[in-house]
């Protein structure tokens, strides 16, 4: 019998009894918070929005601090994502904070792509942790979990509706991380203007399907404010590290010319009920929400793509073994045709190979011949050629001779002349 079926009778068969006395598991929960404490936590916030809208002021504002953070400027050719991790502490409390801000966001001519980055970095998360989860010697205690928990979408503030790029963006992102859309920068727009805005948005939202996280109403200890709270989203808010002295108390502030926006002054703008939903009432759930909810579809679908399922066709436990085997079989069979064709191509590529080299020396063979033959040709003239000049050299010598006799003879001829006509001239003498 499965150990699921096991599991499932012996969940059916439990009873309640009664404790005679104090046992002691009531102190589980305060060993889970020391454990807790004593490990400490991790939370990573993705800023998504466009350049110069606030989201590294607004950082620092919502901790309290001043994180490291560069100056960016609007001409970069892409979108990129920063990472950044800080150790914050507080109350003996250790947080393990990243933050993420996409560096570029909105700035090209063609944004069409812009939302590829972000998708592809928030699935390389999932899938770290997939891989790790997934060895046989699993170190999750210890493991830095790099998966995105919230997703702060910084709107800008235009007072219309919301730009393609930003619902386009919400859209794709929607399955995969905790989004809450913020109004950057909401001090530059009246409060009618904003309220209209919000409204706008939300409607947009919605008509668009576009899922974002909702704060959870089933906790009956923060149900009342979070089901407030939902009501009051997209937040609209101002960032600012800057302080004054209001009344007796020291304040952040944005100072205008014409007066004042106090950052944690509600009836100014919605920082402090973001910080409160974000941090100090459901940063667990976020937490939550990103592993059960958000992982978990991820992590299923990359099962089911490697061919794992809940149950067989025949609504049985699938087990594990016969699906490791099955797709064990199925990629040596893939593997096998993958050889078969890569033969079968090599034996064609060969065949192809021998035919031109064939046509090669076929075409070598032919010039070979047409050059011997030229060869030949010329040999043969140049044969001729030289039988002429041989005749011709022949000849000149037989007339050369002939030529050498002749003065020779008369040479002879007039020696003889020139005796006979000395003798004759002594006889008269």
């Amino acid at each position: 019998m499965a150990a699921t079926e096991i599991a499932r009778q012996l969940g059916e068969g439990c009873r309640n009894l009664p404790l005679s006395g104090h046992v002691g598991f009531d102190s589980l929960p305060d060993q889970l918070v020391n454990k807790s404490i004593n490990h400490g936590f991790s939370f990573n916030i993705l800023c998504v929005g466009e350049t110069g809208l606030g989201k590294s002021t607004m950082m620092d504002t919502l901790f309290n601090t001043k994180f490291e953070s560069e100056p960016t400027s609007h001409s970069q050719p892409g979108v990129q994502l920063r990472s950044s991790t800080y150790d914050l502490t507080e109350s003996n409390v250790r947080l393990k904070m990243t933050i993420i801000n996409s560096v570029g966001f909105g700035d090209q001519i063609n944004k069409e792509d812009s939302y590829k980055p972000i998708v592809e970095f928030i699935d390389s998360q999932f899938e770290a942790y997939l891989q790790e989860e997934l060895k046989i010697k699993r170190v999750l205690h210890n493991y830095h979990d790099s998966r995105i928990h919230a997703c702060l979408y910084f709107i800008a503030p235009t007072g219309h509706s919301l730009k393609s790029l930003d619902l386009v963006t919400m859209k794709k992102l929607d399955s995969k991380v905790n989004i809450i859309p913020i109004i950057a920068k909401s001090d530059a727009i009246s409060k009618s203007e904003l309220t209209k805005f919000k409204i706008k948005i939300t409607s947009e939202l919605v008509s668009n399907g576009v899922q974002i996280y909702q704060f959870p109403t089933d906790d009956e200890t923060v149900a009342e404010i979070n089901a407030t709270m939902n009501a009051h989203l997209p937040f609209a808010v101002v960032g600012s590290t800057e302080e004054a002295k209001i009344g007796n108390k020291m304040m952040k502030v944005r100072q205008y010319p014409w007066g004042t926006v106090q950052v944690e002054n509600e009836s100014h703008c919605d920082f402090v009920k973001l910080r409160e939903m974000l941090i100090r009432v459901n940063m667990e759930d976020l937490r939550e929400q990103t592993h059960t909810h958000h992982y978990e579809l991820y992590r299923r679908c990359k099962l089911e793509e490697m061919g794992f399922k809940d149950t067989d066709p025949d609504s049985k436990p699938f087990s594990l073994q016969e699906t490791y085997e099955a797709k064990r079989n199925e990629f040596l069979g893939e593997l096998q045709k993958k050889e078969e064709e890569m033969r079968q191509m090599f034996v064609q590529r060969v065949k192809e190979k021998e035919s031109e080299l064939k046509e090669a020396e076929k075409e070598l063979h032919e010039k070979f011949d047409r050059l011997k033959k030229l060869h030949q040709d010329e040999k043969k003239k140049l044969e001729e050629k030289k039988k002429g000049l041989d005749d011709e050299l022949n000849e000149f010598k037989k007339r050369k001779t002939a030529a050498e006799l002749l003065l020779s003879q008369a040479q002879q001829a007039g020696g003889s002349q020139t005796l006979k006509r000395e003798k004759e001239r002594k006889n008269f003498f």
